[in-house]
C-alpha cells in the first residue's frame, strides 16, 4: 500500500498550521504570573472583531459544548420556559442540554438538512410570551446548514426572550454580528475556524444577558461566568486555563488579521461555491440549497456512505466525516473551514472523482469557479 500524506477534510478539529502547532510546545509558563496576565486580555479583545461586539470574552477550557453548557449553567434556573429551534444534532444538544438542567423545554423542530425558518419562531414567539431564553445553532455542522441568525433575531420583534447562539464552526469562517443583531450570548471554540487545536472554548454575553444571569440562583462551579468576568479583570482565569492554547489562538488570529476578515469570509464562500460545483458535475445530491448552505462544510448525500468515506481513506488518505442522528450512514460531510484553501477542494473533489471512475469532470467544474 502506498503511504499518502494525511488529508483532514472534516468539520472539526480542522488541520491546524505549523506555526500554530508549533506554540503548543513552548516552555510552560505560570498562569498567575505577569506575562500571561499581559498577553491573555490582548488575545481575548483581539476575538471581539469575528465575534462582531464590543462585549467581553471569555475563555472557558474545554471542548465547544463545554461553551454550550457554560450557557446554560448560567441562565437556567428549574421550569424557566426556553424554546430551542432543532434542525440538526447540534440544535438537539441545545435541547438535550437545557433539558439536564430543569428547564420548561419548548421545541421547534426543522428538517433536519434545512434553514430554521424565522417566520415559525416569530409566530411561536406570540403564542408563548413567557418563554425567556432562545436556543439556536448558527452553523448547523451536522447538516451544512447555515441559519439566518439575524434574521431570527429580528423574528422577536419586542420579545422579551434572549438569544443564545452556538457559533462553534462558524465563527471566524462565517461574518457575525453580535452587537449589530441584538444577539444575547455567542458560544464558540478554537477548533475550527480558528485554526487552533481542541481544548479552549469562547463566550460573550450581552449587557442585558449578564444582568439576567448574574443573580441568578441555580448553582454552578467551573462554569461560573461571575468568577471569569472577576479573574479577568487582573488578567487571568479563576481555573489553570490550557495555556499553551491561548498561545496558539494568538498565532492563529496573526494569519486571520494578515489575510483580513473580509478575505478570510471570500475564501470560505469560494471554496463552498467550488466544492458545490464539483460534487453536481459528479451528479451527486446535495444535502442543502444553495440558499442554506454552510461555507464551511458541504453535505453530500452517497449510498453506503460510510463504507465509501473508509475506502477513500484507506486509498488516499483522505478522511471525511459521516452523518449524525438521522443522517447516520447516509451522508458524507467535507469541511473546508480555517485552514484550507481552494487546493485542498480541489483535493477533495479528485479523490471523488476517482472513486466514482469520473475523471476531470469535478475538478473541471470547481476550476471554473475559482477563474470567475
Amino acid at each position: 500500500m502506498q503511504r499518502y500524506k494525511r488529508e483532514l477534510r472534516i468539520p472539526g478539529p480542522a488541520p491546524v498550521p505549523a506555526e500554530v502547532s508549533l506554540q503548543m510546545a513552548r516552555p510552560m509558563i505560570n498562569h498567575r504570573g505577569r506575562t500571561f496576565q499581559t498577553k491573555f486580555p490582548e488575545i481575548m479583545r483581539r476575538l471581539q472583531p469575528l465575534f462582531g461586539t464590543e462585549r467581553t470574552i471569555y475563555m472557558i477550557t474545554g471542548s465547544g459544548t463545554a461553551g454550550m453548557e457554560t450557557a446554560v449553567s448560567n441562565l437556567l434556573r428549574p421550569q424557566v420556559p426556553v424554546l430551542c429551534l432543532v434542525g440538526g444534532f447540534f440544535g438537539r444538544r441545545w435541547q438535550e442540554l437545557c433539558q439536564a438542567y430543569g428547564a420548561d423545554v419548548h421545541t421547534l423542530e426543522f428538517s433536519w438538512g434545512s434553514g430554521i425558518k424565522p417566520p415559525a419562531v416569530g409566530d411561536y414567539l406570540k403564542q408563548h410570551p413567557e418563554i425567556e431564553l432562545i436556543f439556536v445553532v448558527h452553523n448547523e455542522s451536522s447538516t451544512a446548514v447555515l441559519n439566518d441568525v439575524e434574521k431570527i433575531a429580528k423574528a422577536r420583534e419586542g420579545h422579551q426572550a434572549l438569544l443564545v447562539v452556538d457559533a462553534v464552526s462558524s465563527l471566524g469562517g462565517v461574518p457575525f454580528k453580535m452587537d449589530e443583531w441584538g444577539v444575547d450570548v455567542v458560544v464558540s471554540a478554537s477548533q475550527k475556524c480558528l485554526m487552533a487545536p481542541p481544548g479552549t472554548a469562547f463566550i460573550s454575553v450581552s449587557a442585558r444577558a449578564f444582568e439576567y444571569l448574574k443573580d441568578n440562583p441555580q448553582g454552578r462551579y467551573y462554569f461560573d461566568l461571575r468568577k471569569y468576568a472577576e479573574y479577568l479583570e487582573r488578567g487571568e482565569t479563576p481555573f489553570t486555563p490550557n495555556i499553551n492554547n491561548v498561545f496558539a489562538l494568538e498565532a492563529a488570529l496573526d494569519m486571520i488579521e494578515a489575510e483580513g476578515l473580509d478575505n478570510v469570509y471570500a475564501r470560505h464562500n469560494l471554496m463552498r461555491d467550488m466544492l458545490r460545483s464539483g460534487i453536481k458535475a459528479l451528479g451527486l445530491e446535495l444535502l442543502t440549497t444553495k440558499q442554506d448552505a454552510s461555507p464551511t462544510v458541504t453535505a453530500v448525500k452517497i449510498e453506503q456512505a460510510d463504507a465509501f468515506r473508509a475506502r477513500i481513506n484507506q486509498r488516499f488518505g483522505v478522511e471525511f466525516a459521516g452523518g449524525q442522528g438521522v443522517h447516520a450512514g447516509k451522508i458524507i460531510r467535507i469541511g473546508h473551514m480555517g485552514y484550507a484553501t481552494p487546493l485542498d477542494v480541489l483535493t477533495a473533489l479528485a479523490v471523488l472523482e476517482i472513486e466514482l471512475g469520473k475523471f476531470g469532470q469535478a475538478v473541471k467544474a470547481a476550476e471554473t469557479v475559482l477563474a470567475g
